[in-house]
């Protein structure tokens, strides 16, 4: 868990856009200074009065916004779902990248990739072809534990769950914490096509415990330097897999067959679908512990995934702040854009992450589209040297 405090929120680079100004190669955010209304369902309580949710949405605050959108991304495919509820309630227009886009000066559109990467923009109401974009761009994955492709284990009559360090993480506060599992889920559909569905359990289902010191004496002299392979590796349950109902496709190769049955079992369960549906899963292991406010003066946010987080919440609340009525965008000549990428903590080069041609691919049908009839010269090449990002 890190914390940041509010005021680092309140000064965060990317807090919100400001009404972009009319000059075609400037940008410029807005450092606004907002009074914090703090109302204990922003603690840590997942239990609140009806008198303090009425006082909640009286005196909205962008920091219990924060609690709630850290608390519904435990996972980059949840962010991105999180991200795209809150756009769509804001009026944005979902796109669909295999389609024609028909876009319009004064319209609000996103699109998705792989359910975890967004880019979502605004295009303001004076926009002439060859203005360019002002985007604020983040990503929605973070370090953490995931499952193996073959994630069953078991030992001593223990059942534990094979799992790989994603990204530069400090591995050591893993121990000790109550784990879980969130994620994706592909499921067979009654017609036989595929469906992806996000899953969260969000009980305490996991543990990696740490030896007592007895069994480890230099510990405090040599120093907490577990073997990720072979330590890193969480508890599920203490029950032999012959107590629990198997798949009826017990072939080697099936995606089930290399997850231990009562997992599957709690996945169908959270899902609502039969253990025979799920054809595959993507499963990150999660804290438990909910993003909450600490300190004295309640004064910090204490949660697992800031780094990410907090930059892409910030360009969320941007774009739609800023776009939140037609006239906001009136007076705007530029595009208003934020890309929220995957794949940051290992490299960005997979086809959702920020090394892929998406933004750029995202920017040239934007032009394009609102280009319609223009038969002047490189549109797009005049926008990206109009841009910032």
């Amino acid at each position: 868990m890190a914390t940041i405090s509010r005021a680092q929120l309140l000064h965060h680079p990317s807090a919100y856009f400001s009404r972009l100004p009319h000059s075609h190669s400037s940008f410029s955010i807005n450092f606004r200074r907002r009074k914090f209304s703090v109302t204990p369902p922003l603690l840590c309580s997942s239990s609140s009065s009806s008198s303090s949710s009425s006082s909640a949405s009286t005196n909205p605050s962008i920091v219990g916004d924060l609690l709630n959108y850290l608390n519904e991304s435990w996972t980059q495919f949840h962010a991105t779902a999180e991200a795209k509820r809150q756009l769509i309630a804001a009026g944005f227009h979902l796109l669909n990248e295999n389609d024609e886009w028909d876009l319009r000066p004064g319209g609000r559109y996103f699109f998705t990739r792989n359910m975890s990467c967004l880019v979502a923009f605004a295009v303001g109401e004076k926009y002439i072809v060859g203005n360019g974009f002002h985007v604020i761009a983040a990503h929605t994955d973070s370090p953490c534990l995931k499952l193996k492709p073959k994630s069953a284990s078991s030992k001593s009559n223990y059942l534990m769950l094979n799992v790989q360090t994603y990204g530069g993480g400090l591995w050591h506060t893993w121990f000790d914490r109550d784990l879980s599992v969130a994620g994706r889920v592909i499921v067979r559909a009654s017609d036989g096509s595929f469906l992806h569905k996000l899953v969260k359990v969000k009980r305490p289902l996991l543990r990696v415990p740490t030896l007592a010191i007895h069994l480890n004496r230099t510990v405090n002299t040599d120093g907490f330097k577990p073997n990720l392979e072979t330590q890193l590796v969480p508890l599920l349950a203490t029950k032999p897999e012959e107590a629990f109902p198997e798949s009826k496709e017990k072939s080697s190769s099936s995606p089930k067959a290399a997850h231990h049955p009562l997992l599957m079992q709690i996945l169908s369960d959270e899902l609502g679908c039969d253990v025979d549906d799920i054809v595959n899963i993507e499963l990150n292991i999660c804290d438990t512990q909910p993003s909450c406010l600490g300190g004295a003066n309640n004064e910090f946010i204490f949660s697992g995934r800031l780094d990410n987080l907090a930059s892409s919440y910030c360009a969320l609340r941007a774009l739609v702040d800023s776009c939140g009525s037609p006239a906001d965008l009136s007076s705007e000549h530029a595009i208003r854009m934020i890309a929220l990428f995957d794949n940051e903590e290992v490299g960005s080069d997979s086809y959702q992450g920020a090394g892929a041609p998406t933004m750029f691919q995202a920017m040239r049908r934007i032009a394009g589209s609102l280009a319609n009839s223009y038969a002047g010269e490189s549109a797009f090449d005049r926008a990206i040297r109009q841009s910032f990002l």
